[in-house]
C-alpha cells in the first residue's frame, strides 16, 4: 500500500493480567507509532494511567481500546499521569470532563503549560535554542514553516492536577496500592508507580523496551544527571514486570536499567572524545561526529536535544565549558585536556 494511502492505525486494548489492561493508542510521530495507557480495575471502575495524545480521532481511539477490554470512559474513577508530555497527558482535560474523575500528577508540570497555553511562544523558544546551538537558518525556516502549518500542542486544554503526585501518595486499585516514585530526567514531572505485592512498575517513559532515552531540554539544570539518579530509584524496587509508556511489557528490568546507564555513559564519553581534539564546537557540529552524518530531520532534532542535555551535564560536572557567543560553543575543561 502506498505511503499516502496507508490505513490509519486505530486504538487497541488487551488484557495483560487479571484487572490490568493495555490501551495501545496511535501517535502521529515517525518511529513512535503508538503509546500506552494502562487501565487497572478499582472497585466498580478503573484507574487510568496516562491518556494518549489529543489529536483528531484520538478520543475515539481511546474509547475503542477501552471497549475492546469491556470498559468505557465513564468507568474512569481516577486519572493518573506519569508525566506531562502530550502523549501521556494530552487528553486529560477531556477525560476529566467526560468521567468526572480527579487528575493526579506531579506538580512540576510547567513544561506542559508552556506548550498548551502559548504554542507560538514555545515554538519560538525552541527555534532560539536551535539557533544558539548552531543550526543553520535553512533547517530553522523549514521547521518554522512546518510548525506554522500545524500549531497543535497535542494537549486538549491545560488542566491542573487535583492532587500532587508525590512520594507518600498511594493509588488504590483492586491489585492493591501503588506507590509513587519521582523519576525526573525524561521530564521534570516524571514519576513511576510501583505495586509491591505483584512487583509491577508503570514506568511511563523512564524505562522502555527499546533503550532510547529522551531528555526534555530547557526545564531542568541537569536532566541527564536526574535520569541516571532515577535509574537508581527504579532499580531499588525489584520489579518483576514493567508496564512501559510505549511498546510491550518486559521482565528483564535490571538489564534495561544497565543498558540505559551504558548508553548514557557511551554518549557522554563520545562527546568528550570529540571535544578532546581541542576544537571549540557548537552542539550542532558535535552532533554528527557522535551519531553520524546520515540523520533524518526528526532524528537530528531529537538527538540535538540529547546532545544539549549531555553537554549541560558535562558542564555541571566540570568536564566541559560553555563559550558564550552567537552561536554558543563548547570546549573541554582545562583539567580534561
Amino acid at each position: 500500500m502506498a505511503e499516502g494511502t496507508r490505513k490509519r492505525e486505530l486504538g487497541r486494548g488487551e488484557r495483560v493480567l487479571p484487572g490490568v489492561f493495555r490501551l495501545r493508542l496511535p501517535l502521529p510521530w515517525p518511529g513512535v507509532p503508538h503509546g500506552n495507557a494502562w487501565a487497572v480495575a478499582a472497585g466498580e471502575g478503573i484507574v487510568l494511567f496516562d491518556t494518549g495524545i489529543h489529536a483528531p480521532g484520538s478520543l475515539a481511539d481511546l474509547e475503542r481500546a477501552l471497549a475492546m477490554c469491556g470498559l468505557a470512559l465513564e468507568d474512569v474513577c481516577l486519572l493518573v499521569c506519569t508525566h506531562a508530555h502530550s502523549d501521556h497527558y494530552g487528553q486529560a482535560a477531556t477525560i476529566v470532563e467526560r468521567s468526572g474523575c480527579e487528575l493526579w500528577m506531579h506538580p512540576n508540570y510547567e513544561h506542559a503549560r508552556h506548550w498548551a497555553e502559548d504554542p507560538d511562544a514555545a515554538i519560538l523558544h525552541r527555534l532560539e535554542i536551535a539557533r544558539q546551538s548552531g543550526v543553520p537558518e535553512e533547517p530553522l525556516r523549514r521547521y518554522a514553516a512546518e510548525r506554522a502549518r500545524n500549531r497543535e500542542s497535542g494537549i486538549a486544554a491545560f488542566i491542573e492536577p487535583d492532587r500532587p503526585l508525590l512520594p507518600g501518595v498511594i493509588v488504590d486499585t483492586d491489585l492493591g496500592p501503588w506507590s509513587v516514585h519521582e523519576t525526573p530526567g525524561h521530564a521534570p514531572s516524571h514519576v513511576c508507580l510501583f505495586q509491591d505485592e505483584h512487583r509491577l512498575l508503570i514506568s511511563g517513559d523512564h524505562l522502555l523496551g527499546r533503550v532510547s532515552p529522551f531528555f526534555d531540554y530547557g526545564y531542568s539544570s541537569d536532566p541527564v544527571g536526574e535520569f541516571v539518579r532515577s535509574l537508581d530509584v527504579v532499580e531499588a524496587l525489584n520489579t518483576r514486570l514493567c508496564l512501559p509508556g510505549h511498546g510491550r511489557t518486559f521482565t528483564d528490568v535490571h538489564a534495561h536499567i544497565e543498558a540505559n546507564r551504558t548508553l548514557v555513559a557511551e554518549h557522554l564519553s563520545a562527546i568528550l572524545g570529540v571535544l578532546a581534539g581541542g576544537e571549540v564546537l557548537t552542539a550542532f557540529e558535535i552532533l554528527p561526529r557522535v551519531h553520524g552524518p546520515d540523520l533524518s530531520p526528526l532524528t537530528a532534532q531529537w538527538l540535538l536535544t540529547e546532545t544539549l542535555s549531555m553537554l549541560l551535564h558535562l558542564e555541571v560536572t566540570g568536564q566541559a565549558v560553555r563559550v558564550a557567543g552567537e552561536p554558543e560553543r563548547w570546549t573541554i575543561a582545562d583539567g580534561k585536556k
